[in-house]
């Protein structure tokens, strides 16, 4: 019912927050901060606040705002018993004095994940843009199913209490957009700018989706025959794998990995490139191809044993790929600038990027 709670002292610090589910950002309480200031008296401020995606539910006492964030229609008078409940609470555990005198106002900071006094030689900010392909591809090449898992890393190292703004050239292609809870939430929704705060050194800014599939690019190609004669021991296995939309990019890091059926007992191939092991007990191929050359594409030909007297295999084995491709989003994504307010001094700044396959299989 409650997805979160918020409680804010009379100075306008977000002082506690409670998460039952996913973390909220504290930009939520934005709308709340609007309405206060709308309300001619700083405590009366409407008791239900709707949000494009949540409705804010809160109550008053002893100088502190409870501010409950639900993302689905409840019957508010619920919930507002619920906060008063957790008011007791706290009454009963700081006395009958007054819980807003109790709890310190001056030294709280509405910046919890950033200390104060940060201090760098050199300034920097550097992000990864880290992509992940899932994607089956079907015996004719067609593409059965794709989805870009990505994220935003970050490495700050500023002085001071930075306050940046992170643009996009394509932001409106992310879908299901997971935030830190340093950027104002409220700016993204409007502007599709992430605005905030950093904290200091390595963490998450954002994780996202893409998941349209005619923008998800497949970036390699995977040319198979794989056969296996009725009442034979042998069969055919000839793979080549090759880049297919790479915009310019070296596809590195390449290895596939094929569950073989039960009753192979061997295999003898020849790799065009790179090197390659079975293992006649799990029955697994693995080739490490490494990188792509487009001069030449990597193959792997020969014959494969079977059990005497086994029957034909029901199944092709599905082929499953591993590459990267640096400084490439698949999705197309792109910073478009960096700008920092709040400071005087100019930080070095970079952005990276590298795409990976997540659970890519290829069906033959």
């Amino acid at each position: 019912m409650i997805h979160s709670l918020f409680l804010i002292n009379c100075s306008g610090d977000i002082f506690l927050e409670k998460h039952w589910k996913s973390a909220v950002s504290q930009s939520v309480c934005d709308y709340f901060f609007e309405a206060q200031e709308r309300a001619a008296d700083a405590e009366n401020v409407p008791p239900v606040i709707p949000t494009p995606h949540h409705y804010l539910i809160s109550i008053c006492r002893d100088k502190i705002f409870f501010v409950s964030v639900i993302q689905t229609e409840v019957p508010p008078l619920f919930v507002i018993e619920f906060l008063h409940r957790v008011a007791d609470t706290f009454q009963d555990y700081f006395g009958d004095s007054n819980v807003g005198d109790t709890l310190p106002t001056g030294q709280l900071s509405n910046i919890p994940w950033r200390r104060a006094g940060v201090k760098y030689t050199n300034n920097e900010a550097y992000f990864d843009v880290v992509e992940e392909i899932d994607a089956i591809i079907d015996k004719s090449g067609s593409t059965v199913f794709a989805e870009i898992q990505g994220v935003v890393d970050a490495c700050i190292k500023l002085s001071g209490m930075p306050d940046l703004s992170l643009s996009f050239m394509n932001p409106r292609l992310l879908d299901d957009v997971s935030f830190h809870p340093c950027i104002r939430f409220k700016r993204w929704e409007s502007e599709r700018v992430l605005s905030f705060i950093p904290p200091d050194g390595n963490f998450r800014l954002i994780s996202y989706r893409v998941s349209s599939q005619n923008l998800v690019a497949i970036p390699v190609y995977v040319k198979h025959t794989i056969t296996f004669k009725e009442n034979s021991s042998c069969g055919r296995f000839d793979v080549t794998i090759g880049p297919k939309q790479n915009m310019g990019k070296t596809v590195e890091g390449v290895v596939m990995t094929v569950h073989m059926p039960k009753a192979v007992l061997n295999m003898n191939l020849t790799a065009s490139q790179g090197n390659y092991t079975f293992d006649p007990v799990t029955k697994v191929l693995a080739w490490d191809v490494g990188k792509i050359a487009v001069q030449k594409l990597p193959s792997l030909k020969g014959m494969v044993n079977l059990q005497s007297g086994a029957p034909k295999p029901e199944e092709n084995p599905s082929l499953n790929v591993q590459f990267k491709i640096q400084q490439l989003a698949i999705s197309g994504l792109k910073v478009n600038r960096l700008d920092m307010y709040g400071e005087k001094y100019k930080p070095f700044k970079g952005v990276k990027y590298i795409t990976k396959a997540g659970k890519f299989q290829v069906r033959t």
